[in-house]
């Protein structure tokens, strides 16, 4: 009997538009059936990203414009949100209150332990998130209006010496990184001559690097462009990658490139991910520990400053908004506080000039 049903089902396989949809609703109704799961969490239960997540990250992308990155953390976000809620019998989002979200955030950093920045911004997504549901009218109040943000401490950034950092752009080599070592020598050059991040070396466009001016054009953070001018090495490996290996790079008809100026092996834009692996991995090669992308980007704006440029100068090659975000890297400068401090302190004056009499030989 069972044999003799299922061919009177092939209707759908060729209907019109509108007899498709039916039969997605049945396909994902009738996997339910297999395991008890899924059928709990389908009643009275919220959407996966919970209600209104959909609106709210389609709003951050069309009106707010927000960078793709800042949008997949907050779906991250809200869906460990919504999570949290439904495991407390939570689904109409106008029946949470301040304590709910406080408890959130008191899970976030007990159970999972989480650091304050990431707390910090997870709390800015359920900030928005709510407060955009309010304007809406979504919901009659917003019940994270209140939450004061997790106080934030100003760590030192972690940087390299300029002979480390000469060590690390200077680890691709033909004899030991096979055919793509002109590309990452490229890509680091890059990165510390412009202070980059690993997101914005892998968006760069060829039609970004002018040669002519010695200049990037960079995407950054919130879709800000910016122009930074690059040395005269990272110009000469630039030219080199383009010249002798871009070009087998994008043998591939398709357009699978996207004008990126990184690419893979095969032929693809290089991704955020990539960067990240390639970095540790020369960082390895040079005998360096805890390096990462960013320690690029610290150790490109230390040295600017260990080198005497404008704290403005520099928040424009970084594209902070603050000024207070680059501050931090007049901290950092180790060197220049032990001289000051040798220089200046009574007490080191007088102990320096005891140690170079004792060190002279005496007269005879």
């Amino acid at each position: 009997m069972r044999k003799a049903a299922r061919p009177s089902k092939p209707e759908p396989a060729s209907p019109p538009r509108g007899a498709r949809e039916p039969r997605a609703r049945g396909a994902a109704a009738a996997r339910p059936r297999e395991t008890a799961a899924p059928q709990t969490q389908r009643a009275d239960a919220p959407p996966p990203q919970g209600p209104g997540v959909r609106e709210f990250l389609a709003f951050c992308r069309i009106e707010a414009g927000l960078a793709k990155a800042t949008i997949e953390a907050y779906s991250r976000d809200l869906r460990d949100l919504w999570q949290f809620l439904t495991s407390k019998g939570i689904a109409d989002p106008g029946a949470v209150t301040m304590a709910h979200v406080t408890a959130h955030i008191q899970e976030l950093s007990r159970e999972r332990e989480l650091e304050p920045t990431s707390i910090a911004r997870h709390l800015a997504a359920l900030r928005v998130y709510f407060r955009w549901m309010h304007a809406e009218r979504k919901i009659a109040k917003d019940p994270a209006r209140l939450i004061d943000r997790p106080t934030k401490w100003k760590r030192v950034p972690g940087t390299l010496s300029i002979g480390q950092m000469r060590k690390l752009v200077e680890a691709p080599n033909p004899e030991t990184c096979g055919t793509l070592w002109l590309r990452d020598r490229c890509m680091l050059e890059l990165m510390y001559a412009g202070g980059l991040r690993a997101s914005e070396v892998g968006a760069l466009k060829i039609n970004d690097f002018n040669e002519t001016l010695g200049s990037l054009v960079v995407l950054g953070k919130g879709s800000k462009q910016r122009v930074v001018p690059v040395g005269l090495p990272a110009i000469q490996w630039t030219q080199r990658y383009l010249r002798d290996l871009r070009p087998e790079l994008a043998r591939f008809p398709d357009g699978r490139d996207q004008h990126r100026l990184l690419l893979s092996f095969s032929g693809r834009p290089l991704e955020r991910v990539a960067v990240w692996q390639l970095v540790k991995k020369y960082a390895a090669m040079a005998g360096l520990q805890d390096v990462h992308p960013h320690t690029l980007r610290h150790s490109f704006a230390t040295h600017l400053v260990v080198g005497g440029a404008n704290l403005r100068v520099v928040q424009e090659f970084l594209g902070h908004a603050n000024i207070a975000t680059t501050q931090i890297y007049t901290h950092v400068d180790r060197e220049r506080l032990r001289e000051v401090i040798w220089q200046f302190h009574p007490r080191e004056a007088v102990a320096r000039a005891q140690a170079t009499r004792r060190a002279k030989p005496t007269a005879r």
